[in-house]
């Protein structure tokens, strides 16, 4: 909910069920003394790191919302049957829809004492949990369905020790997975004995436990269904690797790709050539594995996109995004920087595609890759793409100029990388000292080795944790990287790219939201103020303020509107990122919400910036192939240009300066990076808002070259 503060540091932080909201551009306030601040400041961004850590899908939250749920069903089913329906779903790939189902279940299951119906619930949770990679969540829930009695415990205890044998292989802890493979293959039904053998197959290979996986998987025989078989062939392969019989699993995977199996066959075929790309490379061989690898990455676009229950219940767990990391990293080994760089690129597409599955349209744009060639026609002298990539084992990092290309690895790990990015934003978000020298630390780490050239206009495309790092406050040489670097983000080229060319310039016509009409709760009184100063920097505006602050008016303006600012509380939602949403004023009596899903499919084309006004709104859940998850990558692929969004709560007296001298400088003819530069650095120098927590938190994402034209600030 939203709180006011009496510190001369006003922090309108914007939360609603613990998750993220708060201010990106702030009504003018009193300059402050810092020092006598800082403790404030410290605090405030303490509570917002508690309040982001509450756990919203809690029982009792989840009973509480299927409560209010089921009361809105015209037609109402029994918990049973909402279970049958939670099954159905999150096998479909519709894991937040599944939750809901199973949240009626579990209010039905408290309203009829049901101790039955509560063991089916919280077993259907922990799947759904696990299915969507909240593995704390699935493991709560798994443990919950197991303290009731159940009418046939075979349907709760089988797979709810199923569920934390997956929970376990997914963590690593692949011993800890046998033991809960081997609990559940002790409780199972007969129809459902098989997938957990599956999976203990495959826990005792990544265990090393061979002998035991070879007796398990004789034991497996040939499922009816075709795409288990296929995944027990897979596993079959697998082990004669782990058997260190590579000619053999070479000969296995060789004929996997010639095999039909139906409509997926073209997906079987890319895990068959993955796997001979692996035995290629045990018998020594890295051109062959090279070439495997790039036939799986080259038909990856006849793969369909959707959610394949099957694997899970297998325990397979894949990622085609491994796949994707696999021939990024052997084609940097071979030394071919450009097919290694545009296998990234394709793989940021991809991820997108996976994330959204077919649940929502996306533009022939928003899957385009680019190559190489391509892109560096569209670089002007002076401009440098950092992209990065994050290997389980390293980091791998391309610069590239209009004319050159340069490879640098870095030798840090994926959970190291983790780390240090947590310790850094843990240090600027609390306001510590130590921010500095952790900035210095990470800045000497990923782009000291890069030798830059100062004044040179960087394009950085994060991966994986980076894209929580502010690369603005980073130190190199003793200075902030935005003191001699414009500086832009994309979450990927292909995009940021075809964004800049698209649109060059935009008028300098506003149309914004401010304090959307819910109830008292969630009143934002601090918006209507932010609204109105930045409304009088644009004398051609429209202006959509509490009860007309509608999904409605939403959806109607912004096809045609230039310049978007949305000052209103969101969501995010981690289990299913497509149901993140932005909470509009109230319809017809009923709270309406403006979801990830719905924005992908807005026609944004001629949008050419938007300010999202809401705590760390350039966040979404990452996943392992890009930042496809959050509003940011939404916006996006919807057709808007540029985006400006937070990193972290921000201060009203930071973001005046800033908002002020961005505008200034856009009137003037400055392009958005130049502006958005020098706003950045008219904070830095401040004496007294010279932490980087408050000079920070923006970031520019996308179109980089964006000028504003007739009647700007």
């Amino acid at each position: 909910m939203a709180t006011k503060s009496t510190a001369r540091y006003p922090w309108r932080r914007r939360m609603v069920h613990g998750l993220w909201m708060g201010a990106v551009i702030a009504a003018l306030a009193a300059s402050p003394g810092a020092r006598a601040q800082a403790p404030d400041a410290e605090a405030a961004a303490a509570r917002q790191e508690q309040a982001r850590l509450a756990d919203t899908d809690t029982l009792l939250a989840l009973t509480n919302d299927g409560a209010i749920l089921y009361s809105q069903d015209q037609v109402k089913l029994s918990g049973y049957q909402y279970c049958s329906q939670a099954v159905a779903l999150a096998e479909a790939g519709e894991f937040r829809q599944s939750v809901r189902a199973a949240s009626k279940a579990l209010h039905l299951a408290g309203e009829t004492q049901d101790p039955n119906l509560r063991a089916m619930a919280n077993r259907d949770l922990a799947i759904v949990y696990s299915y969507s990679g909240q593995l704390e969540k699935a493991e709560q829930f798994a443990r919950e369905a197991l303290k009731y009695p159940a009418r046939d415990p075979k349907l709760v205890v089988g797979p709810a020790h199923k569920v934390l044998g997956d929970v376990a292989a997914r963590r690593g802890d692949y011993a800890g997975a046998v033991r809960s493979y081997d609990e559940a293959l002790a409780g199972s039904s007969e129809r459902y004995a098989p997938l957990v053998r599956a999976s203990l197959a495959n826990a005792l290979i990544e265990a090393g436990d061979t002998a035991r996986a070879r007796q398990v998987v004789d034991e497996l025989g040939t499922p009816r269904d075709a795409a288990l078989a296929a995944q027990v062939e897979r596993t079959r392969a697998s082990l004669l690797l782990a058997e260190k019989k590579p000619a053999e699993a070479k000969a296995l995977y060789t004929d996997l790709t010639t095999r039909q199996m139906g409509t997926d066959t073209e997906y079987y075929r890319l895990w068959a050539w993955d796997g001979l790309a692996r035995s290629e490379l045990a018998l020594g061989d890295k051109a062959a594995a090279a070439d495997a690898l790039g036939r799986a990455v080259g038909n990856v676009d006849k793969v369909r996109a959707r959610f394949r229950s099957e694997e899970f219940k297998m325990g397979l767990f894949s990622d085609l995004q491994s796949v994707f990391e696999r021939a990024i990293g052997l084609y940097a080994e071979v030394g071919d920087a450009q097919r290694a760089f545009e296998i990234s690129e394709r793989s940021r597409s991809r991820a997108l595609l996976d994330a959204v599955r077919g649940r929502a349209k996306l533009s022939e744009q928003a899957m385009q890759s680019i190559d190489l060639p391509a892109l560096q026609r569209a670089l002007r002298p002076d401009e440098r793409v950092i992209e990065f990539h994050v290997l389980p084992e390293r980091l791998q990092v391309w610069v590239i100029g209009p004319d050159s290309i340069r490879t640098q690895s870095i030798a840090v790990t994926r959970d190291e990388l983790t780390d240090l990015v947590d310790t850094y934003r843990n240090s600027v978000v609390r306001g510590r000292r130590t921010a500095v020298a952790n900035g210095e630390k990470l800045g000497e780490a990923l782009i000291a080795p890069l030798g830059l050239k100062a004044g040179e206009r960087l394009v950085i495309v994060p991966h994986g944790p980076l894209h929580y790092l502010p690369f603005q406050a980073l130190r190199v040489g003793g200075r902030y990287l935005i003191e001699t670097h414009p500086i832009a983000v994309a979450p990927s080229m292909s995009i940021a790219v075809q964004l800049a060319q698209r649109t060059p310039s935009a008028q300098a016509d506003l149309t914004a939201f401010g304090n959307p009409r819910i109830e008292d709760k969630y009143d934002l009184p601090g918006s209507e103020a932010e609204v109105k100063q930045l409304a009088r920097l644009f004398p051609s505006n429209r202006v959509f303020m509490g009860a007309q602050a509608t999904k409605t008016q939403f959806r109607e303006a912004v096809g045609r509107a230039p310049i978007v600012h949305v000052a209103a509380h969101a969501e995010a939602d981690q289990v299913d990122p497509l149901y993140s949403r932005i909470l509009l004023a109230n319809e017809g009596g009923r709270q309406n919400f403006l979801e990830a899903h719905e924005i992908l499919e807005l026609p944004m084309q001629s949008n050419a910036l938007v300010t999202l006004s809401a705590c760390e709104s350039g966040l979404g859940r990452i996943a392992q192939g890009d930042e496809v998850l959050g509003f940011t990558r939404s916006f996006l692929s919807a057709g808007s240009s540029s985006l400006i969004a937070s990193l972290w709560p921000v201060s009203d007296d930071a973001t005046e300066v800033l908002m002020s001298t961005l505008y200034g400088e856009l009137a003037k003819g400055r392009d958005l990076q130049q502006a958005m530069q020098a706003g950045q650095l008219a904070v830095l120098r401040n004496p007294k808002l010279a932490h980087p927590f408050f000079w920070a938190p923006f970031n520019l994402i996308g179109n980089w070259r964006l000028t504003v034209t007739a009647g700007g600030a």
